[in-house]
């Protein structure tokens, strides 16, 4: 079988779109469209992956600069798509077959376009075309009495009989390298845009006695964005696609249309339930019987089995382990780390520390760059004060340690196993094995004292 080369045409300004953000870049469930797309064709396992790019281009390949895969090629004239091919062709590998997407169809699907490549030889292409309720806009397809596909003709150009055609052009073909090179230096911009369709290697094509094949596909998963309306309907597109993905592989969702996917969710277990306006983003790992309340959002985190997240909850970039109940109202930061059978309750936040086994911090604390040892009880209104205006140090508590009420530690500090902290100290100094320390002011008391009073 001859190697892939995909070609994605992402150079188009957007006028539309009303933004200094290139199109491609606009978001799908959290992602960049032009990603969507990457990520359909990279499961072809393509030789060559090529995106042209024009308008703001600099913003474009700087947000894709750590993925060594892309030939980037640049078009530096806009005289339409056949135009912008033009400019790929010397990129394209000399005997392959070339696979052409959009950055703006960001649902399309792998299977999909695998349907096509298996349709593609010497003599013959392989175009997508869709039935549309609502044709208006796209390019044609026109068959011969045979019912062979042997043209497109776009919107603009089309007269009456052509425009009630409701099969349509998706943008999307396959065609061998060769006749791509063969067909391309021909294409002329004999039309009413003065541009160079790419469309019309169909035409080109047949001249040359080739056949162009048809593939089928949902109108859903090429629709394309020209404005941002189109961008919030298929985001809608989107979410529900994922929802019901998770739902058929046995997640509970108390109110689908609530809750937002915006990266990919790792199902681990069974039995997952997720509440209200639920949002989950990044990459989000869940256990067996995780149980996700009503408003948290979970970012970049591994939620183990037995798992509960009381509403209102912010986890960041952090692992919990078995049977760690959190919240309501807490925030895990980057890099909070909950061993088994903890608890970060109300009001209660983390970053950069591990919560041994079994230990618990209920209220109303912060607790950063901190190891906390196993079975540590943490009281309400505790500080581990970990920066110093210029960098940040370690709080080190040992097993069995009870932290008492309104306590701040100063870092850097240690608290050795079993030590005792009494309430609303302030703790400057490592405090022994097995010990009470206790900062707290002598009581004073003054007796018949005048409280001041307005004047």
């Amino acid at each position: 079988m001859k190697p892939l080369s995909v070609v994605i045409l992402a150079a188009g300004k957007g006028t539309r779109m009303k933004s200094a953000l290139p199109k491609p870049l606009h978001k799908i469930g959290g992602q960049p469209m032009l990603s969507h797309v990457l990520s359909a064709a990279r499961e072809l396992n393509p030789a060559q992956l090529i995106v042209i790019y024009g308008h703001e281009g600099e913003k474009l390949k700087a947000a894709y600069k750590n993925e060594d895969d892309i030939t980037w090629v640049e078009q530096k004239t806009f005289l339409g798509t056949g135009d912008a091919m033009k400019y790929a062709m010397p990129a394209i590998l000399s005997d392959s077959n070339v696979l052409v997407l959009y950055a703006d169809t960001p649902l399309i699907d792998a299977k999909t376009l695998q349907a096509m490549l298996e349709k593609v030889d010497e003599k013959n292409l392989c175009w997508l075309t869709v039935e549309a309720d609502q044709p208006f806009g796209y390019g044609r397809i026109i068959r011969n009495d045979a019912g062979n596909m042997v043209a497109i003709v776009e919107e603009k150009d089309a007269n009456v009989e052509q425009k009630a055609i409701t099969e349509v052009n998706s943008g999307l073909f396959a065609i061998s390298s060769h006749v791509l090179a063969a067909t391309l230096p021909r294409i002329s911009d004999d039309n009413q845009q003065k541009e160079f369709y790419l469309t019309d290697v169909v035409k080109l094509a047949l001249e040359d006695g080739l056949s162009i094949q048809t593939a089928a596909g949902d109108f859903t998963l090429l629709r394309g964005v020209n404005d941002r309306v189109q961008l919030s309907e298929l985001e809608a597109i989107y979410q529900n696609q994922q929802r019901r993905k998770l739902m058929l592989s046995g997640v509970t969702m108390i109110a689908p249309e609530t809750v937002y996917i915006h990266g990919e969710v790792k199902l681990k277990g069974q039995d997952i339930v997720i509440e209200p306006n639920v949002t989950l983003a990044g990459v989000v790992s869940l256990g067996n019987n995780v149980h996700i309340g009503f408003g948290s959002y979970i970012t970049d985190a591994k939620l183990c089995d037995d798992v509960v997240v009381h509403p209102y909850s912010m986890i960041e970039s952090s692992l919990l382990h078995h049977n760690v109940a959190i919240g309501p109202y807490a925030r895990l930061r980057t890099n909070s780390i909950l061993k088994a059978n903890s608890k970060v309750g109300n009001f209660v936040e983390t970053k950069n520390i591990t919560l041994g086994e079994g230990s618990k911090a209920n209220h109303l604390t912060y607790l950063g760059d901190a190891e906390i040892g196993v079975g540590v009880n943490i009281g309400a209104g505790t500080i581990t004060c970990n920066y110093d205006g210029a960098n940040k140090h370690k709080t080190i508590i040992e097993d069995d340690v009870f932290i008492g009420s309104n306590s701040s530690l100063v870092a850097p500090v240690e608290v050795k196993k079993g030590a005792t902290v009494g309430a609303g100290s302030t703790i400057s100094s490592s405090i022994s094995e097995g010990s009470l320390a206790i900062t707290r002011a002598t009581l004073r008391q003054i007796q018949n004292w005048k409280r001041p009073a307005k004047k």
